[in-house]
């Protein structure tokens, strides 16, 4: 087995913060992953490091798609629409200026639920409030799934080269 190189471990590195970038929703996550294996692709050529930048591509693009499209039918089947969830991006994004760390977080909960304490009335805004974040809370684990998939294939690539 060939040493490890210094651009395999930056690129692990820029993995790993974007796949931190995922959980903690600050830095472009799956982007940074994408252009990460891109760069190793890039650098090291042929058929199969071209092979596993279209595996990781493919994944990442499928856990982009999978992300919406799962959870945003479950918030449609319990009657949450839409418009609640941009309230709560909205003042989420206000949240990740005004409170460092967890104003995102904060923000987006203060969000989705003053918009169904406006749209359904007290007694059901914190029901649909907790069916909205698990909603939010498997979308992220999907793109943590994606991502986590992608950079075992590049591990797979990196054995293969």
């Amino acid at each position: 087995m060939a040493p490890v190189s210094l651009l395999e471990v930056l690129v692990a590195l820029a993995i790993l913060v974007g796949i931190i970038g995922i959980v903690v929703p600050v830095l472009p996550g799956t982007l940074l992953v994408l252009a990460a294996v891109l760069v190793w692709t890039i650098q090291v050529g042929g058929a199969t490091a071209w092979s596993v930048l279209a595996v990781a591509t493919a994944l990442l693009a499928l856990g982009a798609v999978v992300k919406y499209a799962v959870p945003g039918r479950r918030l449609k089947d319990a009657g949450i629409p839409g418009s609640t969830l941009v309230v709560g991006g909205l003042l989420g994004v206000v949240g990740f200026f005004v409170v460092p760390v967890v104003g995102l977080l904060l923000g987006f909960v203060l969000g989705v639920y003053l918009a169904e304490h406006r749209r359904v009335g007290p007694a059901l805004a914190w029901p649909s409030t907790k069916h909205a974040l698990r909603a939010a809370g498997l979308s992220l684990l999907i793109e943590l799934l994606a991502a986590l998939a992608a950079a075992a294939v590049w591990v797979v690539g990196v054995v293969a080269t």
